[in-house]
């Protein structure tokens, strides 16, 4: 986000005991608070499954609070990165020791070949790649700042699954395995521009792969293995 940034705002005024009002998420006639406490306070305590596709040195895509990273960095090395000015802010301030502000689709931009083991990105902002062609670049762009036995594991919502229509902004797209969501957030009189996002199945997730460095061999499902939300694992070919 650019600009007016009421979502990286809001979230350290919670963190600094100052948020006054909540922060919204609306989409046309619907709105709904973001669950702030919920989304990012909550202390994360490991989980084999991921831990077993992650090593360091380790690049925290889009790390909120730094809730990952915290528990990343006393394992291996883990740089985290926000493009919120407040989000990396309030990471420092709770302990992450290498947060930095950077653009998940400019990596080039601020860190060497080969740089990472591993990659990791909780949350689906991978949707906000907008398309098939942009989820290739930035796939391209993640193998560039990798090395040759990379792996990352990155979130996604299934558009294809029965329950994607209640997500909220979610637009339907004829395509198979494509949709759209778009919605902004509100807090205080901030309002941020609309973000688009592209959802993209796991079969198109494994399309776009096609004729970069990466494969997908394996997509896990949610929590309790249904859901529209999945994550996808990828390592080098």
């Amino acid at each position: 986000m650019t600009g007016s940034n009421p979502y990286g705002r809001a979230i350290r005024d919670f963190h600094v005991g100052e948020q006054t009002e909540p922060l919204l998420d609306i989409c046309g006639e619907e709105t709904r608070e973001h669950p702030i406490e919920r989304f990012y306070f909550g202390e994360y305590s490991g989980d084999d499954w991921l831990e077993s596709w992650l090593e360091g040195p380790l690049l925290d895509v889009g790390a909120g609070v730094g809730q990952h990273a915290l528990y990343f960095q006393e394992r291996f090395e883990t740089v985290a990165i926000e493009v919120s000015d407040h989000l990396v802010q309030t990471m420092r301030e709770r302990g992450v020791e290498d947060a930095r502000k950077a653009d998940m689709f400019a990596l080039r931009e601020s860190f060497e070949r080969d740089r990472f083991r591993s990659a990791f990105a909780h949350g689906t902002q991978l949707g906000l790649a907008g398309s098939m062609d942009g989820l290739r670049q930035f796939l391209t762009d993640l193998a560039y700042v990798t090395d040759d036995e990379a792996t990352a594991v990155l979130d996604g919502n299934d558009p294809d699954h029965e329950n994607a229509p209640e997500i909220l902004g979610y637009k339907p797209d004829p395509t198979p395995g494509l949709a759209y969501r778009v919605y902004h957030f509100e807090y205080e009189d901030d309002v941020s521009e609309p973000l688009l996002f592209r959802l993209f199945s796991p079969d198109r997730v494994r399309e776009a792969t096609v004729g970069t460095d990466w494969e997908v061999p394996e997509i896990k499902r949610g929590p309790d293995g249904h859901g529209q939300h999945y994550r996808a694992v990828f390592s080098k070919r």
